[in-house]
């Protein structure tokens, strides 16, 4: 978990693109299970992936997608190399269960 402030106000994160893939309806109030999985990481960006499940029916993928996310001055409006305590957190490899592909992509 990040503690404290995400940004300091003259950076931050953007999301350069997102997306998403239902493969099964989810009805409300369903329990669901969420998974988040990082990827990619690299000097300004990392992708993520989530699939949700329902807890009633576990690895039963009802939807998946992802984003890319871009660590951006807002003074320059460029991308600038992520601080050192969020690559701590990604760090340097993918953290996709063993050899698995991104969830919603081509496999």
């Amino acid at each position: 978990a990040i503690g404290g402030s995400v940004t300091n106000g003259t950076e931050g994160p953007v999301i350069a693109n997102t997306f998403c893939n239902f493969y099964s309806e989810l009805v409300f109030p369903a329990q669901l299970l969420v998974k988040l999985y990082v990827a990619n990481p690299g000097r300004t960006s990392f992708d993520t992936y989530a699939t949700i499940e329902r807890s009633d029916a576990p690895g039963e993928i009802c939807a998946a997608g992802g984003a890319t996310l871009v660590w951006v001055s807002t003074v320059e409006g460029r991308p600038i190399p992520s601080p050192g305590y969020l690559r701590a957190i990604v760090g340097g490899a993918a953290a996709l269960p063993g050899s698995d592909v991104p969830p919603a992509l081509p496999g």
